[in-house]
């Protein structure tokens, strides 16, 4: 069995040092924020080139708590993609504003600038390109062309960079997420705010523990959401490792594509790496024909393979009060039908990673 994901390779691999680092949070006894929580967030500024990251509960808290940072809410709109996780969106609806979706690019899946900046109106308050698996957004054209806030969702794209912007800095703020399927994963939920403003980082500070900066004391409505500290020293352990785990990702991801090109396989189109673009491979996604049909087929072979996204938000009922419907977005609902993420994982050997290839190739009826 090849799995999409196997987190227990990577915890074997680093157990000593996982036992240790929790094993001193438990006797120090301090669990919520403290010195391990401040070490990190130190760390982690300076490996994503930001001046400030402020540590919340989880990704989604992020998105939420940058958007209430950035004075978002209602009568404000906010323009996205609807090819993303639900907590894109959700988070602009969480503080009372409307999601307001355009369509990405087939090649990259990420925002299309030009479509994103018409659909600026009076009411848009923010932008939220969302950096999807492992792919930085074009950010220059976002960054000339709005005069409001942008948020980066950079979940899937911790250590991407493009044109000399790196995921999480370019705008305002960036939002990343540790789910322990993450690139950097905690063993729970975690996740992590980074500005190069000082004022929006101690916004960050008191939102997430309930608006307050002293204890009793109240100056805003905030959330209860702060990284606990044993999250925060398995990402202390972690982290010194993502540039390798990272380079492992994106060998992986050049030797799919060349397998996939040496056999003829033009029925797969493998993901875009943009001119100037540095990307992680938090997922390895091609556009497949017959997609449905692949999977099963890889699935019968013993691999595994993940279908992100298969209803885009702006068909999803909740947001149907929004007023969309199908064929408003035409490239994401033609992603939803064709895209296939593939395993990848630093831990994945290259016998592994060929015999996926052989494994799609036999589908499609190419081979050695």
């Amino acid at each position: 069995m090849i799995p999409a994901f196997d987190l227990k390779r990577q915890n074997r691999s680093l157990s000593g040092e996982l036992t240790r680092a929790m094993t001193e949070v438990i006797e120090a006894g301090q669990f919520i924020l403290g010195g391990t929580v401040a070490a990190f967030e130190e760390e982690i500024a300076g490996a994503l080139d930001v001046t400030h990251a402020v540590g919340v509960a989880n990704g989604s808290d992020a998105l939420y708590l940058a958007l209430l940072a950035a004075g978002v809410g209602p009568g404000d709109e906010v323009v996205t993609t609807p090819f993303t996780f639900f907590a894109t969106a959700g988070s602009i609806s969480r503080v009372g504003a409307k999601p307001v979706f355009s369509d990405v690019d087939r090649d990259t899946f990420n925002m299309d600038p030009a479509k994103a900046l018409a659909q600026v109106s009076p009411r848009t308050r923010a932008m939220l390109p969302v950096h999807l698996f492992g792919l930085m957004v074009d950010m220059a054209p976002l960054l000339a062309g709005f005069a409001g806030t942008v948020i980066e969702d950079a979940a899937q794209a911790i250590g991407a960079r493009r044109d000399g912007y790196r995921a999480g800095s370019a705008g305002a703020m960036g939002c990343f997420s540790f789910f322990p399927t993450k690139n950097l994963g905690a063993f729970g939920d975690g996740g992590v705010v980074t500005t190069q403003d000082g004022s929006l980082a101690e916004a960050l500070r008191i939102l997430r523990t309930h608006g307050s900066r002293r204890k009793y004391l109240h100056e805003r409505f905030g959330v209860n959401s702060r990284l606990d500290a044993l999250q925060a020293a398995v990402l202390r352990v972690k982290l010194p490792h993502l540039a390798d785990w990272t380079a492992r990702r994106q060998a992986i991801a050049a030797r799919y594509t060349a397998g996939f090109s040496a056999l003829g396989v033009s029925e797969v189109l493998p993901p875009a790496v943009p001119a100037g673009s540095v990307h992680v491979f938090h997922q390895y996604t091609v556009r497949a024909e017959r997609r449905d049909a692949l999977k099963a087929h890889l699935n019968q072979a013993g691999i595994g393979s993940t279908v992100y996204y298969p209803v885009p938000l702006h068909l999803q009922p909740v947001f149907a009060e929004l007023g969309y419907g199908p064929g408003d977005f035409p490239a994401s609902e033609e992603l939803s039908r064709t895209a296939l993420s593939l395993p990848v994982f630093p831990e994945l050997v290259d016998d592994e990673v060929d015999a996926v290839i052989e494994a799609v190739a036999a589908f499609y009826g190419h081979g050695y």
